[in-house]
């Protein structure tokens, strides 16, 4: 358990030094472009938003146990960057969407993580409808799709859950969590995620933002029974996010 204050407490202060390396540095050559030492043909590729996605998915893979969400934000600042430093005779905007699509399709029709994900809800299926997780782990993904799941008469112990361009709602009402500290990573790129889980849980929201946010929305919230069974939500809200309720 130390250890892992301990590389939290790391990822944290590494994040808060990058981030303010960062401002400094925005500062230092806003001034050199102010008394003209850099050339001003410069400035409008440096503070764009272009460079504030790569520079935003730069700091998000500081610390992060999945790189997916930064490693996209760097694609995609990057691939609009390209017109402003080359003179092409292709309107980028035109194929970025076509592009993105063949990648994600390739993505879905050879990708190890969705045969992984077929293989987990062949699994899971049962015919009341619900879901029973042997070991207490969800892993979910969706791609372009949604998902909507029930876990019944089992420890919750976490897992990881996946939205691009998707969706999922997974019930835990049913469920008991389990002793200690469970972790459940969330990652969202123009999805959500809607998590119901009992009044009595203990939750906390670890979870960075991006045009995006992550919240607890639960109207009630009773006193844990047993406050050494916590629930922790990590990861990434990229114009997406996600909220917690109880019915």
């Amino acid at each position: 358990m130390e250890n892992a204050v301990e590389k939290r407490c790391n990822n944290h202060r590494m994040k808060k030094f990058t981030f303010g390396f960062v401002v400094v540095l925005a500062g230092l050559l806003l001034l050199a472009f102010n008394f003209e030492i850099l050339p001003l043909a410069w400035k409008h590729i440096i503070f764009s938003w272009q460079m504030l996605l790569i520079v935003l998915g730069i700091v998000s893979l500081i610390g992060r146990e999945g790189r997916g969400p930064g490693i996209i934000l760097i694609l995609i600042g990057g691939f609009f960057l390209m017109p402003e430093l080359y003179d092409f005779h292709i309107s980028f905007v035109r194929i970025f969407w076509p592009v993105l699509l063949i990648i994600i399709g390739v993505s879905i029709l050879f990708g190890r993580g969705y045969r992984h994900h077929h293989r987990w809800h062949r699994h899971l299926e049962n015919p009341q409808g619900g879901s029973n997780l042997d070991e207490g782990y969800i892993r979910q993904e969706n791609i372009f799709s949604g998902s909507k799941q029930k876990i019944i008469h089992t420890e919750f112990k976490g897992g990881k859950i996946s939205n691009i361009f998707g969706g999922a709602e997974i019930d835990l009402t049913q469920a008991t969590l389990a002793e200690g500290r469970n972790e459940l990573i969330i990652e969202c790129i123009f999805g959500g995620v809607t998590l119901i889980v009992p009044s009595d849980w203990k939750v906390v929201v670890e979870i960075s933002a991006i045009l995006g946010g992550f919240q607890d929305k639960r109207s009630v919230i009773k006193e844990q029974p047993d406050a050494t069974r916590v629930l922790v939500i990590k990861g990434s809200a990229i114009f997406g996010g996600g909220e917690i309720k109880s019915y």
